[in-house]
């Protein structure tokens, strides 16, 4: 990491942060980072010319997918009946609505059945329960041919693509072991490589082959110690550096390996993202942190996914230490199609 701060984040920890500090801070900072993302929702909102070819998928369906994604994790690793809980399902209901219980996702698939980013938003809806007949319908051919197969494409997003195949029930088009092999974190890299690119590839891969946390034990057991090894020093470039989102979503990883949770690393980082947290629950995605108490001091595309990152990372977080056995939690109910 070569970017700096020009200042200490605050509440930095130094090496002897007491036991107990992440569960100190995660529950305040999952409950407001919840917050400002319903506060928010409207931002999340898919505009009426969403079908359009000019319209920017990054800046539209990119958000509301991972609100989706990371919202029903959350739901998922939450306990029934908090306030959290119910936040996080009340924003994937949302996320559904705005795609017309998935009739959008159906249309965008018509109109480019080469993507494979309609197939992914559909997932994260129906490894929560929530399905449209007619999508699937049309994906269960689509997914069968060649072309489907052979999309050329990174390891790391083809892991992706065989996680929503796992999610909506098809026959995978390829082995998961296999593309890991091929993945930065697979190959077990030299741990001094690591930089911007390849910490999210490094975390992505984790969380397609965990299924965003929720199947910790699919981390074989060389890559959680190589996790286990070198998380500390990336985390700590990553604070050092001012790069929040990063710095999230490793923590998500750390959240995510098997067995007991890495309590002296989530002691030692959680309060340092708590203090780069502001009042009103929001997290930049990098740089010094703002000093402004107006209820939006980023721009909202500057800091929407690292707010949403922090609030996956910190349910994942006190799942692990709290409850180190669970692995996933209970389905919303029984699966809603829609025709």
């Amino acid at each position: 990491m070569t970017a700096t701060t020009t200042r200490e984040p605050r509440g930095r920890p130094g090496p002897g942060t007491d036991s107990g500090a992440a569960l100190a801070v995660l529950p305040g900072v999952l409950r407001s980072a919840l917050g400002w993302t319903d506060a928010h929702r409207d931002r999340f909102a898919l505009p009426d010319d969403v079908l359009e070819p000019h319209t920017q998928v990054n800046g539209t369906l990119k958000p509301l997918g991972e609100l989706a994604q990371l919202g029903s994790t959350i739901r998922r690793t939450t306990d029934p009946g908090t306030p959290e809980h119910a936040t996080a399902g009340d924003l994937v209901a949302y996320a559904w609505e705005q795609v017309r219980e998935g009739g959008l996702l159906l249309e965008l698939l018509r109109a480019e059945p080469f993507a494979a980013y309609p197939y992914e938003i559909y997932a994260a809806f129906a490894g929560y329960g929530l399905r449209h007949e007619g999508f699937e319908a049309l994906a269960r051919p689509l997914t069968a041919t060649r072309a489907w197969a052979h999309t050329e494409q990174h390891a790391n997003r083809q892991l992706g693509l065989v996680n929503s195949e796992r999610r909506v029930g098809t026959v995978t088009h390829t082995d998961a072991g296999a593309v890991l092999s091929r993945t930065w974190l697979g190959g077990l890299s030299e741990p001094w490589m690591f930089e911007g690119p390849s910490g999210y590839a490094l975390t992505h891969t984790v969380f397609h082959l965990t299924d965003w946390g929720r199947m910790p034990d699919r981390v074989p057991e060389k890559t959680d110690g190589y996790l286990r090894t070198w998380l500390p020093a990336w985390t700590d470039g990553c604070l050092e550096s001012g790069q929040w989102d990063l710095t999230g979503e490793l923590l998500a990883v750390a959240a995510s390996l098997p067995g007991p949770a890495p309590a002296e690393l989530l002691d030692a980082v959680w309060p340092v993202l708590a203090g780069v947290q502001h009042p009103t629950g929001c997290v930049p995605e990098t740089g010094v942190p703002a000093e402004d108490p107006a209820p939006d001091p980023y721009p909202f595309i500057d800091c929407y996914h690292s707010t949403l990152v922090t609030a996956f990372a910190a349910a994942l977080s006190l799942r692990s230490l709290r409850s180190p056995e669970q692995t996933d939690g209970p389905a919303p109910g029984r699966e809603r199609r829609t025709a």
